[in-house]
């Protein structure tokens, strides 16, 4: 399942590094899609919607909708 997040915060490639990172260790198998520039992150996982927001928001983004 597809979904979207707004995730404040990033603002280089270490900063998607560190997001792909943590989806990753929750999710091996997750596509992570990342746009800095709108602030979006798409993740196609089966991990929970709260789940993956608390993994990133667990290395410091703030995460909404």
């Amino acid at each position: 399942m597809t979904q979207n997040f707004t995730v404040t915060g990033m603002t280089c490639g270490h900063c998607e590094r560190a997001v792909k990172t943590a989806i990753a260790q929750l999710d091996p198998q997750a596509q992570v899609t990342i746009d800095r520039a709108a602030n979006r992150v798409e993740i196609d996982s089966a991990q929970p919607r709260d789940a993956l927001a608390k993994a990133i928001a667990g290395e410091g983004y703030p995460v909404s909708a």
